[in-house]
């Protein structure tokens, strides 16, 4: 027993020592703050770590002085982003806090070379490998340069719920912006049924209701719909108006990881996705 408590012990001052030096590393100006002319803190301040975090400064401020309180998986997501930690320094976070990421970062054990070498032999049909949570896992050129520029996206926030809620480019690519995400949503949380309790689920619930009111008017419906295809109209920024029909290809027994595709529908859409992959493929 003593022996568990030193180590708790070690382990919350290291973590205090950690997320001091991290956010005294950061100039206000990165994270859209002012930097003001008294400004005597290297760094950011406790509160305003607290502010871009969303917690409470009393909480944050007994964090970095290592006191013995509970903290959860999705403050320290929070904590991660507001203190710009890079993959390396987030996954010594959790460590340090004993706590399990619900967003690890590194390459998926889902996606094999085989299903890599899949999704470019699909060109120009848009392709992608989703999981039940909506992150994007794997994608081929013209998928990612479909709704948004995927490549520009930050590897955390490649998630489709995310980005239909969020991405101003995503958005205005989705003809009835509104019914698409709505319907979403419902899907989310029929998948959700089966993972209520797990962090990486939790944590992206909790930013979805964080960051954007319609999602929180929506998913205050409780509405419930299946996974499953269907006709979409997208507005590309590059090539105009696509015909698409939406197709899952489940990779497992389970409703687990499957594979997507948007399956032009008419001549014109096919061309249009021809001259995407062109525009992908002059980019890299």
């Amino acid at each position: 027993m003593t022996t568990m408590v030193q180590e708790s012990d070690v382990r919350r001052h290291e973590l205090a020592g950690f997320l001091r030096s991290r956010r005294e590393r950061i100039r206000p100006e990165e994270v859209g703050l002012p930097r003001g002319r008294r400004r005597r803190t290297p760094g950011l301040r406790r509160e305003e770590v607290a502010q871009l975090s969303a917690v409470g400064v009393t909480w944050y401020t007994w964090l970095e002085q290592a006191r013995d309180i509970q903290v959860s998986p999705q403050v320290l997501d929070a904590l991660a982003r507001a203190l710009l930690l890079d993959q390396s320094e987030r996954a010594h976070l959790f460590a340090l806090a004993a706590a399990a990421d619900p967003a690890p970062g590194g390459p998926c054990p889902t996606v094999t070379p085989a299903l890599r070498q899949l999704l470019e032999q699909l060109e120009p049909i848009p392709a992608c490998i989703q999981n039940s949570r909506y992150d994007i896992l794997a994608y081929n050129r013209t998928y990612g340069r479909l709704l948004c520029d995927l490549d520009a996206v930050p590897p955390e926030d490649r998630n489709c719920m995310i980005l239909a809620f969020t991405n101003d480019d995503w958005r205005a690519a989705v003809a009835d912006v509104g019914d698409v995400n709505r319907t979403m949503a419902a899907k989310f949380r029929a998948s959700m049924a089966e993972h209520l309790a797990e962090p990486a689920w939790t944590a992206l619930l909790g930013r979805l209701e964080t960051v954007s009111e319609e999602f929180r008017e929506v998913w205050a419906r409780h509405e419930v719909v299946s996974q499953g295809g269907r006709t979409k109209l997208i507005r590309n920024a590059h090539v105009g108006l696509l015909h698409l029909e939406h197709n899952n290809l489940w990779l497992g027994p389970t409703a687990g990881p499957r594979l997507i595709s948007y399956v032009p529908l008419d001549a014109e859409s096919r061309e249009r996705l021809e001259q995407l992959q062109a525009l992908a493929l002059a980019a890299v």
